[in-house]
């Protein structure tokens, strides 16, 4: 299964890759809502991943950010992002991302995150060992609050005071520093190689992170979502990275009134 969802990502990948590279044209945006954006790339890519899975595996589910094919009566669904980062696609920045994650059994079972522009491949899962372009990844580092950085993601109706709290608290209270690059994949993508030390968003959707948390998992990672409750199309706050971290962190999720 691995190799073919990988070969999917990257010919999502190269689709996205063929509207990325025409630098100085119009990529075909339309606006979808404040600060939303979706190209053309988007609907390409994601009817190209909804029809292969489709034929790979009828039974299963679908679930995407542009359309859905959800059958609530499958034991597997496949939720996938064809463009995650597209503000910073269409803004010419090379941190956006294809994410395919299997929702298994009530749990997140296998992704794939693919960077075609930082050329980065990452897969792996609950029985797949994760791989960083074929290459085996070691679990999470031990954490070093020292040296701590947390990779911030915030829905545009995120309240700025809530935004602004996250950020006092991680300077203020876990002295510790921060960085939002635009993609909730890319930013998995450097929780897995260590580059950060955990992934922190606000109003995200399953499409968002079911592609990473199978991976982070078998790296020994932990989130805060709680699959029994969330559904598949709700939004999500939530917190993930090494058990150590989330433990320390968690009070910029719980301490916000609801």
């Amino acid at each position: 299964m691995r190799e073919a969802i990988i070969e999917l990502a990257e010919e999502g990948g190269r689709i996205g890759l063929g509207y990325f590279r025409r630098a100085g044209i119009d990529r075909h945006v339309e606006e979808k809502g404040h600060l939303d954006l979706v190209t053309r790339a988007d609907r390409e890519i994601e009817a190209f991943l909804l029809a292969e899975l489709a034929r790979l595996y009828p039974e299963d589910g679908i679930c995407g950010e542009e359309g859905t094919r959800l059958r609530p009566g499958a034991r597997r669904q496949w939720v996938i992002d064809p463009v995650d980062g597209t503000f910073n696609f269409v803004r010419g920045l090379d941190s956006w991302a294809v994410s395919i994650g299997l929702f298994a059994d009530g749990i997140p079972d296998f992704g794939v995150l693919h960077a075609p522009a930082r050329a980065e491949m990452l897969s792996g899962g609950i029985e797949w060992e994760p791989q960083l372009n074929g290459k085996v990844l070691q679990p999470l580092p031990t954490f070093d609050r020292k040296r701590g950085v947390i990779a911030v993601g915030f829905s545009t109706d995120t309240p700025v005071e809530r935004e602004l709290e996250a950020l006092r608290f991680i300077r203020s209270d876990l002295r510790m520093s921060y960085r939002h690059n635009g993609s909730t994949a890319a930013a998995f993508i450097q929780l897995a190689t260590g580059e950060v030390d955990a992934c922190l968003g606000f109003g995200v959707r399953s499409w968002d992170v079911m592609g990473a948390l199978p991976i982070l998992a078998r790296l020994g990672g932990v989130s805060t979502i709680d699959w029994q409750k969330a559904d598949l199309q709700q939004k999500i706050d939530y917190l993930a990275g090494s058990a150590e971290m989330v433990a320390l962190a968690r009070p910029m999720l719980d301490d916000w009134p609801t």
